[in-house]
């Protein structure tokens, strides 16, 4: 039997790049869906972007420190990532992450993703999201059209609902048949989630 997995996600969040290739792992070895949702990790980011220093002022965290243990991860997980000095906002990505799913095209994730945690780049940036659409093949003109008229706003505006409407308040958070987990799990502990929700292997 195949169950739907909602996986609540932003592309500035490196606990939710860090579980993407859990995701998959899930996708090949169970007859899942997985639809990915978008939430507000750091919504009032300015257009300039936000040095981490500020991002995490007053928690007394060593970021150099937090950079070392995530790299660690990273690389356990085979996904690249380079040294970062801002958060972008990533409201637009989201937009044009949306309008990808229409068309089918999962690559725009792992390109927003990769364009951020890897090379370090303005994701928040028309002009940089609009190569990475091309980079994965989406159309230029559909591209545009999201990202100047903002054509999916509104869904990506439902998706914060729904987020609000379920009470999530860290991403990753994984959703199914009304039950969530929260965080970058292990894949045994997303594994026994879905089959706990009625998810069955898939047939070799």
């Amino acid at each position: 039997m195949g169950i739907t997995l909602e996986v609540f996600t932003d592309y500035v969040c490196p606990w939710c790049f860090l579980s993407t290739r859990r995701i998959e792992k899930l996708k090949q070895n169970y007859s899942i869906e997985v639809q990915l949702a978008f939430f507000p990790l750091h919504p009032d980011t300015p257009p300039e972007g936000l040095a981490l220093e500020k991002l995490f002022a007053g928690r007394n965290l060593d970021i150099a420190a937090m950079h070392a243990r995530m790299k660690a991860l990273m690389d356990a997980e085979g996904l690249p990532y380079g040294v970062r000095t801002h958060t972008y906002n990533s409201r637009l990505a989201q937009e044009l992450g949306k309008w990808g799913d229409t068309l089918g095209s999962h690559a725009i994730h792992d390109a927003l993703y990769r364009a951020y945690f890897a090379d370090g780049r303005d994701i928040s940036k028309v002009d940089v999201l609009m190569q990475i659409a091309r980079s994965v093949g989406l159309p230029e003109d559909g591209a545009r059209d999201v990202l100047e008229n903002r054509t999916f706003k509104n869904a990506v505006d439902a998706d914060w609902a729904r987020a609000r409407s379920y009470g999530i308040t860290g991403v990753p958070t994984f959703v199914s048949g009304g039950q969530a987990v929260v965080g970058a799990q292990p894949y045994d502990v997303l594994e026994r989630f879905v089959r706990q929700m009625g998810a069955t292997p898939s047939i070799a």
